[in-house]
């Protein structure tokens, strides 16, 4: 077993064997006997524009395809440790016709070949006529940001975007769907670079609306220039959906079905000359999701005396329906001039039931209470998003202007209710019933101007205004016997609340390149924030108006031997969403209530970040450190109600510091299998600075989690994957919780003419259930949660193409707004952006 662990530890570790792609070599090699490389430059040949990510295929005699790549942002392309022999280079590129060089013999004298600047003229290709393809690497590294190229991986499919997040580098998200960057969860989550409501009030409940095959790849942005919100302390995700700019029309559907849930999607694009149309919807449906939990707390009060120890035991039942559906149009007015419109509908509805909650209350040893309920919770929202953008482009070459507006809604009603039931009889002797219906409305505009200044430096300025109206409207009931439900007239438990919020900012950027291996991004954000609070019929909570600055810097370095060194530096604001404001008490558990501060202060985060790209022969590495300090972190605090009921809210008192490594490599090991693992750790240090010691706290310690994934082509039918992850325990202010696994194994038959294909898959199939234990401890409060989920899953898997498509030779891009700017607990980069 030992052997085995050292076995996998090696292989998580190495970097990528990039054979089929020519990795770089080293000088030694390249001068090698028998080894010689192929350099070239892919340009337009109507407006001699660069071609980014043109492929490129090198071809033996007997026509098989040897070596590949797929060309930089700038068009250029080189070819590394190609073998004695003569070879043909096919370049091709969406939409243009593919050029195919004369024969070229590689004698083994180390020569090198450049074929200069190869003009491609533009075309139209039948999409089944395809047979040269460039395949992306699983994990790439960007200037600022790290992407991960979801449409390689197949064991997601039929899961969410969840499940395709915890495959992603220095991301980690917990069996709840709850997303953290390097431990941190005041992230921002982007969707095809655009905010939505739903993941501002939940990312865990916006992910699960999001089909994992759907997902073509997720940029984890850890420094963010100044043109993105100066919200999310640790970083933004861009989840990044499948698009495309076919001439025809195509159906693609989508299915799986298995022991725990199924899902259906269904996907259509129709484009005619300068007009695209698209529609697509997804729904998924959760069942048989089984479980149970177990918690024991202890209370004292402020002389810690002991008051009470309560046990509590249930089996839990849970049952998910989600569904994203999307209409948009985009039209090319002119060669200069576009404009889209895009509008979507996602569904969240989640309802969990507690069966027969048993609760016990002990004082000194002694059993003083005991009681029976039913308890039903209901999670229900409906989400709602039109976006209207327009692109102005110029004869020169990276000049633009563009105006983006934004409506965006979400309606949300968490309900629960409580039937408490007589011990003997197991009849209803009285119940309590919550009603909180909530919406989030967003309304925004945003303008963002381009400037190219010569061939190596690009000036950026922007504004943009978001007005914000939070909502929640919220009541307590309570009936006896006759199950007559009756409102209570405290306005502590019922009552309106109305929150406006409107952020004004403006951002400068400017990038550039210098002596000849150096880049550098910088640029300054500035954003005013107005607040307006108020509950029904009382006067409204004065919350001061405040501004932020906010810098940013990311500077790289080449160096030879494909190696690449960057530094950056960014401050970052953190500002708290509907869950930490909204006053309603959450009580679906009598023993631990939990109300949210309308007087919260956003949080401030400085972050630096060094990170080292490596290749050597054919192998590469990639390794980063980072340090993080919050001040004015929005941390829980806990004190007791009564003699058995726990109390928190949130309060701005804690300081935050995190110091951590991330690695990730990956091997490929011929044609067939490859390998890929990464380790991130970190050392989190927590403190509330409170001075009353009975509510002091700090915390330490160092939190680790590794993930593997793997995969193995048998044939052009057959192909396996499989994939692990693993997280040590977490550190918490007043407590930890523990750590988790993870893994699924898969197999998938693609049909011969790749119309779709069929596959089966399995999760967590080692064990009938997953164990998390989360405890807390305090002077006042002791507790001891341990959660236990039964998610033993089987699928199958299908897919399904019709229509017979032409690519299209338009290239163009509609930029997309970003909000970026709300904590939350649950908690492209466009084209503007040069990487």
């Amino acid at each position: 077993m030992k052997q085995i662990a050292l076995l996998i530890l090696f292989l998580a570790v190495q970097p990528i064997y990039a054979q089929q792609y020519g990795g770089p070599p080293n000088k030694k090699q390249e001068n090698e006997v028998g080894y010689g490389k192929i350099t070239g430059k892919v340009v337009d040949a109507t407006n001699n524009e660069v071609i980014p990510y043109a492929t490129v295929a090198l071809i033996d005699a007997s026509g098989t395809m040897k070596n590949g790549t797929v060309a930089a942002d700038n068009g250029t392309f080189t070819l590394k440790s190609i073998p004695s022999g003569t070879y043909t280079v096919t370049i091709s590129f969406i939409g243009y016709a593919p050029i195919t060089t004369d024969p070229m013999v590689i004698t083994g004298k180390g020569e090198s070949y450049d074929l200069g600047t190869v003009s491609l003229e533009s075309g139209s290709t039948e999409l089944d006529e395809v047979v040269i393809e460039g395949e992306k690497e699983l994990v790439e590294e960007k200037v600022d940001r790290l992407v991960y190229n979801a449409e390689q991986d197949q064991t997601t499919a039929g899961g969410d975007a969840a499940d395709v997040l915890r495959r992603v580098p220095l991301l980690s998200v917990d069996l709840d769907g709850n997303v953290s960057l390097r431990g941190s969860s005041n992230i921002t989550v982007l969707i095809d670079n655009k905010p939505s409501t739903i993941s501002a009030s939940s990312i865990g409940d916006a992910l699960k609306q999001i089909p994992a095959d759907q997902i073509k790849s997720v940029e984890v942005i850890t420094s963010p220039s100044a043109r993105y919100d100066a919200e999310g302390t640790s970083g933004i995700i861009n989840i990044i959906t499948k698009k495309n700019n076919l001439q025809g029309m195509s159906l693609d559907l989508r299915s799986s079905a298995g022991n725990r849930g199924s899902n259906l999607g269904l996907r259509a694009n129709l484009r005619k000359g300068r007009t695209g149309f698209s529609l697509g919807g997804f729904g998924r449906y959760g069942y048989n999701i089984k479980g149970k939990f177990e918690n024991t707390q202890t209370l004292r009060d402020t002389d810690l005396n002991e008051l009470s120890t309560t046990e509590q035991f249930a089996e839990t039942r849970n049952n998910m329906l989600f569904g994203r559906y999307n209409f948009g149009v985009d039209h090319e007015i002119n060669k200069y001039n576009w404009v889209g419109i895009s509008a979507s509908l996602g569904l969240f509805n989640m309802k969990n039931k507690q069966d027969e909650r048993e609760t016990n209350t002990y004082s000194d040893g002694i059993l003083t209470d005991y009681g029976v309920a039913n308890v039903d919770m209901k999670n229900l929202s409906q989400q709602y998003d039109i976006n209207l953008n327009y692109l102005r482009t110029f004869e020169e070459k990276g000049k633009e202007l563009s105006i983006l507006g934004l409506y965006s809604q979400n309606d949300r009603t968490n309900d629960f209710q409580i039937a408490n039931l007589d011990t003997d009889s197991y009849a209803f002797e009285s119940g309590t019933k919550n009603i909180n219906d909530s919406y989030n409305k967003e309304i925004t505009v945003q303008l963002d101007y381009v400037e190219p200044i010569g061939e190596k430096m690009i000036f950026e300025v922007g504004g943009k205004n978001i007005y914000r109206l939070v909502n929640s409207d919220y009541q307590y009931l309570y009936a006896s016997e006759d199950q007559n439900y009756t409102e209570t007239g405290n306005n502590t438990l019922s009552n309106q609340f109305d929150y406006t919020q409107n952020i004004t900012a403006g951002y400068v950027s400017y990038t550039a390149e210098f002596l000849k291996k150096y880049s550098i991004k910088a640029g300054v954000r500035y954003e005013h924030t107005t607040i307006d609070a108020e509950f029904q019929n009382e006067v409204g909570l004065d919350i001061p108006d405040y501004g932020v600055l906010v810098p940013s810097v990311n500077l790289s370095k080449k160096f030879g031997g494909g190696k690449t060194i960057k530094f950056a530096y960014n401050r970052r604001i953190q500002r708290p969403s509907l869950e930490y404001l909204n006053p309603n008490i959450q009580g679906s558990n009598p023993l631990s209530i939990t109300q949210g501060n309308p007087e919260l202060d956003p949080e401030y985060t400085n972050n630096f970040e060094i990170a080292l790209s490596t290749y050597k022969k054919g192998m590469s590495l990639n390794i980063s450190a980072f340090m993080r300090n919050t001040n004015g972190s929005i941390q829980a605090v806990r004190e007791s109600r009564g003699v058995d009921t726990v109390y928190t809210t949130y309060q701005n008192i804690g300081e935050e510091d995190a110091y951590g490594v991330s690695l990730f490599s990956n091997v490929k090991v011929g044609e067939k299998f490859m390998v890929n693992g990464g380790i991130d750790a970190y050392y989190a240090v927590l403190s509330n600075n409170v001075d009353n010691p009975i509510y002091n706290a700090k915390n330490d310690g160092f939190v680790i989690s590794g993930r593997m994934f793997g995969s193995y082509k048998f044939n052009d039918q057959w192909a396996a994957q499989f994939f692990g992850f693993v997280r040590g325990n977490q550190v918490q202010l007043q407590g930890h919780s523990t750590g988790f696994y993870m893994y699924s194994l898969g197999i998938n038959r693609s049909f011969k003419d790749d119309k779709g294909s069929i596959g089966i898959g399995a999760e967590n199939f080692l064990t009938s259930s997953l164990k998390r234990r989360t405890k807390v401890s305090s002077p006042l409060v002791d507790q001891d949660n341990i959660n236990y989920m039964y998610n033993t899953n089987f699928k199958i898997t299908f897919s399904y193409k019709i229509g017979k498509l032409s690519m299209n030779n338009n290239r163009r891009k509609g930029k997309s707004i970003e909000n970026n700017d709300l904590k939350g607990g649950d908690s492209n980069q466009g084209n503007t952006e040069y990487q």
